[in-house]
């Protein structure tokens, strides 16, 4: 697997972990095929999207901020993977319905808020941002149907430490892009 190859795939199993997280959620209480198409269309889309608006971000951020950009853009995944552990940790409830209506939208926007940092630093870790694109959508649905699938068999313990490995999982991304970065290696 080349690096641009391993760079995408680190990228996209970080932000399915945080799918999936929330997933295993709303699975618990059963989810048939109609809500599985809606979830992960939903899911993939905010994931997508918020990337994209990260890279444009980004790019005017670079023009502006030269290379303390990509450094912007590394500490931002540090930082909301850091934010992922702590929320875990705390153990907040949601007090609407995830699958479907404005709580759909809100837990959509709400998980692909990493996906911003992602694209924010993507311009800077050196791989095709289309081939980025759909190797994210792809994953996401993957997760979000794994999520939706295992939930209800997982249960409340499965899905509060898959959120605290998707932070950590975004931290080392973080760490270890700004790393090669700064080392050139690879970028």
């Amino acid at each position: 697997m080349g690096t641009a190859a391993l760079k995408i795939a680190v990228v996209a199993l970080s932000l399915a972990l945080d799918v999936f997280a929330v997933s295993v959620g709303v699975g618990m209480r059963g989810a048939g095929i109609a809500l599985k198409i809606r979830i992960g269309a939903a899911f993939a889309s905010a994931e997508v999207l918020m990337t994209v608006l990260g890279v444009l971000i980004g790019k005017v951020a670079g023009a502006y901020l030269g290379e303390a950009a990509a450094y912007l853009g590394f500490t931002a995944l540090v930082l909301v993977g850091g934010y992922m552990v702590y929320e875990s940790r705390q153990g907040g409830e949601f007090g609407f319905d995830l699958s479907r209506g404005w709580g759909l939208v809100l837990a959509a926007l709400s998980i692909s808020l990493d996906s911003l940092g992602i694209g924010f630093s993507i311009l800077f870790i050196g791989v095709p941002l289309a081939v980025s694109l759909v190797c994210i959508g792809v994953t996401s649905v993957i997760s979000t149907t794994l999520g939706l699938t295992l939930g209800k068999a997982l249960g409340k313990r499965a899905e509060e430490s898959a959120a605290v490995w998707a932070g950590i999982v975004l931290i080392a991304t973080g760490l270890g892009f700004g790393a090669l970065h700064y080392f050139h290696a690879g970028m």
